[in-house]
């Protein structure tokens, strides 16, 4: 809430009139649901169904997929110190779901 009051008020000084094209809208509701409403709403039925360890260490696998849509849509490139802790995130996490199944 505090953060949209910084920044609606400068995205809206310099995109003028542009925010009245329609043409914008269908993106920023894509935006507006996909990077918040639908994550949020899919880690609810997650937290439902797992413990709140599994959830917690599944939920370190953020940053992993933050990488992958970086590199997919950004063509941005991670070093071989990041990769490696990735992997190391990973495997955690892979443990500890295998380990709370038994």
């Amino acid at each position: 809430m505090i953060g949209s009051c910084v920044a609606v008020p400068i995205g809206v000084f310099s995109a003028r009139t542009n925010l009245l094209d329609l043409s914008v809208l269908p993106f920023g509701v894509a935006i507006a649901v996909l990077s918040s409403s639908l994550p949020y709403t899919l880690e609810m039925f997650g937290l439902r169904n797992l413990s709140a360890r599994v959830f917690g260490t599944l939920m370190s696998l953020e940053p992993a997929v933050g990488a992958l849509a970086g590199f997919v849509f950004l063509g941005e490139r991670l070093t071989a110190v990041q990769t490696l802790a990735i992997v190391a995130v990973m495997v955690a996490s892979i443990g500890t779901a295998a380990g709370a199944a038994e």
